[in-house]
C-alpha cells in the first residue's frame, strides 16, 4: 500500500503543483479566468493546441484498455482481463455517473456564466464542477502507471493530466478547483481500478 499511495502521489505532483502556481500568482478564480480569457484571444495558435489536447488526450485510453483486454483474452492472463474490466465498470460508476450526477446537482457556472450557483439544474453552462475530463484522464492514466516499473511512465502520465487539466482552465471550462475536485474523483477511481486488478495478488 506504500508504494501505491507513494505512486500516487508522484503522479499526481504536477498537476497540483500546476494549481498551487495559478492560485499563487493569478489569485482568485475570477482573475484565473479573466486572465486566460485574454490570453486566448491574443494566442490563438496555442489556444488550438489546447483544444486539440482537451478534445483527444481520453480517447487514446479507450483504445488501450480495449487491447489490454484483448491481450489478456488471447493470452489468458487474468491479471490484464481484471485490469481492463476494473476500468470499464469504475469509470463507468465514477467517471460518467458520478461525475455528471455532482454537476447536475451542485450546479456551479462555468467561468464567465456568471456567479450563482444552480443546483439540481440541467443547463450545461451549470456544470462546472467537477471538470469530468480531468477525472477521466486520472481514472485512467493512474492504474497504468501504477502497474508500470518505469518512474518515467508514470511521470509522462502525470504530466499528460496535468496538461489536460489545464486545457480546461485555458479554454475557460472549469475553474482551478473544479479540475482540483476531478483529479480528487478520478484519483478514487484510478486506485480503485488498481485494488480491484491487483486483489488477489497478495492471496
Amino acid at each position: 500500500m506504500t508504494r501505491v499511495l507513494s505512486g500516487w502521489l508522484r503522479f499526481s505532483w504536477p498537476l497540483l503543483v500546476l494549481l498551487l502556481l495559478l492560485w499563487v500568482f493569478l489569485g482568485s478564480e475570477a482573475q484565473v479566468a479573466a486572465f486566460f480569457r485574454e490570453h486566448r484571444e491574443a494566442h490563438p495558435g496555442l489556444q488550438s493546441v489546447l483544444r486539440f489536447v482537451t478534445d483527444w488526450a481520453n480517447p487514446p485510453f479507450y483504445v488501450a484498455y480495449a487491447w489490454i483486454l484483448w491481450r489478456g483474452w488471447r493470452e489468458k492472463r487474468p491479471d490484464l482481463v481484471r485490469l481492463a474490466l476494473a476500468y470499464v465498470v469504475v469509470q463507468v460508476g465514477v467517471a460518467v455517473l458520478a461525475v455528471h450526477g455532482l454537476k447536475m446537482l451542485i450546479g456551479r457556472p462555468r467561468p464567465g456564466a456568471g456567479a450563482s450557483f444552480a443546483p439540481l439544474t440541467t443547463d450545461p453552462g451549470h456544470h462546472s464542477m467537477p471538470s469530468g475530463h480531468t477525472t477521466e484522464i486520472t481514472g485512467a492514466a493512474l492504474p497504468l502507471g501504477l502497474r508500470s516499473r518505469r518512474r518515467i511512465t508514470l511521470l509522462l502520465l502525470g504530466l499528460l493530466a496535468a496538461l489536460t487539466g489545464f486545457s480546461r482552465i485555458y479554454l475557460g471550462w472549469h475553474h482551478p478547483s473544479d479540475v482540483f475536485f476531478g483529479w480528487l474523483l478520478g484519483s478514487v477511481a484510478g486506485l480503485a481500478i488498481h485494488l480491484l486488478a491487483h486483489r488477489d495478488s497478495h492471496a
